[in-house]
């Protein structure tokens, strides 16, 4: 235990005497380490800083292909020896990419851990990226994005956040194009790993059945061979674009799919938990929030509709979705945008507000009850950049939110009109651009999804 500082900090009572530690191992690598033994299991899950940002601009795609090729072969491993060796031990190895971050998760019984961590660290430093499992993700890849291509879900993903961000990294689609993904070489790849994969934005956090001391040794193993620092190129914060404007891309289905939202919040915004609250209220509330009543209930016009905050490390959003009849989607776009724009006007009513902070107050236990969910929930505070101890003060920052604060934040931030994508067979009222999209506010400093609802 003298060899690496192990700080340990009561969590909420809510958590179960969950102690969450800062542990730092010998080699210097920073983790957030709760230890159960309710269950012999281990979860870990990290994140790279980069993501699809540090794609190539001709190239997007270079991020996704690396995440979907990273547990394909390492070292001696070819894929199928690889793959044998994790499903001899079930072993739960994964990467994704997102907008800023390339992430992993890791799962396994206690017994099978030196053996998990163990291919982990291959996978991370010694990746073969083979011509014939290259070629096979690549053509599982394009087929993929052939089908998307006529997917309106897809397609209004897409085009929002080209409608928000024109040229910015994140108006870019992570995912690649049907044009950039046959134009990536062996050498792109190597070379992504090359710039993103270091141990100075790396982030870590482990739940399970395993001391501190041995899991010290683990992660030093893993993660201590990897470059000290990484080579990222700059991104710009960015604002998104100024609504109201509307974009209307012609697909034949049944169904006309409506994306809209606009320019949100930041994390570490000082109302940022006064905008999360309100967002609860007004469309993130599932079958209680307004949006859904007015669309669903009264009107009939949608089956669902939901929106959602999302944030980014140099922008953020708030984005929805609905889809509804062709004949009927004008009608839809049309009762959004007044329902919205009544709520910017006169905010939430002190019933609303009180409702909302006992919902997001008691659903915090159901959405860290499991060893992996913690993880990724301890996680995603360390990427936020919210201290050790979040955990403790969370309902009480919920608590502060006053009914003043909602109204004045409810008026910021959905006041100025809606960014929309259609996607179907009828076009609506086209509305004049506001403004260029992604216009850059200083330089140097996901298809969107939605973060995890415990914050």
């Amino acid at each position: 235990m003298a060899c690496f500082a192990l700080t340990a900090l009561a969590a909420s009572p809510s958590l179960a005497a969950t102690k969450i530690q800062h542990l730092v191992t010998p080699g210097g690598i920073e983790a957030w380490f709760v230890q159960d033994a309710t269950v012999p299991l281990v979860a870990m899950e990290y994140a790279f800083a980069g993501g699809a940002t540090q794609d190539p601009a001709d190239k997007p795609g270079v991020g996704y292909m690396v995440a979907s090729l990273l547990d394909e072969g390492a070292a001696d491993l070819d894929s199928k020896t690889f793959h044998e060796r994790l499903d001899r031990h079930a072993i739960e190895l994964s990467f994704t990419i997102e907008r800023d971050r390339l992430r992993g998760s890791l799962r396994m019984l206690k017994e099978h851990s030196n053996e998990a961590f163990g291919l982990l660290r291959l996978a991370l430093t010694a990746p073969r990226f083979d011509t014939s499992d290259v070629e096979r993700i690549r053509s599982q890849i394009m087929s993929n994005l052939r089908r998307n291509s006529t997917n309106p879900d897809a397609l209004a993903g897409r085009n929002f956040l080209k409608l928000a961000f024109g040229d910015h990294p994140y108006g870019h689609p992570s995912h690649g194009t049907l044009e950039s993904i046959p134009t990536i070489k062996t050498d792109d790849l190597r070379t992504y790993v090359h710039h993103v994969l270091a141990r100075d934005k790396l982030k870590i956090a482990v739940v399970g059945d395993i001391e501190p001391a041995a899991l010290a040794k683990l992660l030093d193993q893993t993660f201590g061979g990897l470059p000290a620092k990484g080579d990222l190129t700059p991104v710009a914060d960015v604002v998104a674009a100024k609504p109201p404007q509307r974009v209307f891309v012609p697909l034949d289905v049944p169904q006309t799919v409506v994306m809209f939202g606009g320019p949100g919040i930041m994390r570490h915004d000082p109302d940022f938990m006064a905008a999360y609250v309100d967002n609860h209220i007004l469309g993130g509330g599932s079958l209680s929030s307004r949006l859904y009543r007015e669309i669903r209930e009264k009107r009939g016009l949608a089956y669902s509709v939901s929106e959602s905050l999302l944030w980014m490390d140099h922008s953020a959003l708030f984005a929805g979705t609905t889809g509804t009849r062709a004949d009927r989607a004008s009608e839809s776009i049309e009762a959004i945008d007044k329902e919205i724009q009544r709520f910017a006007d006169s905010g939430p009513t002190q019933k609303e507000l009180d409702e909302a902070k006992s919902y997001l107050k008691g659903s915090q236990m159901l959405e860290l009850d499991t060893s992996s969910k913690l993880a990724r929930g301890l996680l995603q505070y360390q990427t936020d950049n919210l201290p050790i101890d979040y955990i403790e003060k969370r309902n009480a920052i919920v608590d502060a939110v006053t009914l003043d604060q909602a109204r004045a934040v409810a008026k910021r931030l959905w006041g100025h009109g809606l960014l929309t994508v259609v996607v179907g067979r009828t076009q609506a009222a086209t509305q004049p651009a506001a403004a260029q999209p992604g216009a850059a506010a200083r330089p140097g400093a996901a298809q969107p999804a939605p973060h995890p609802a415990a914050h």
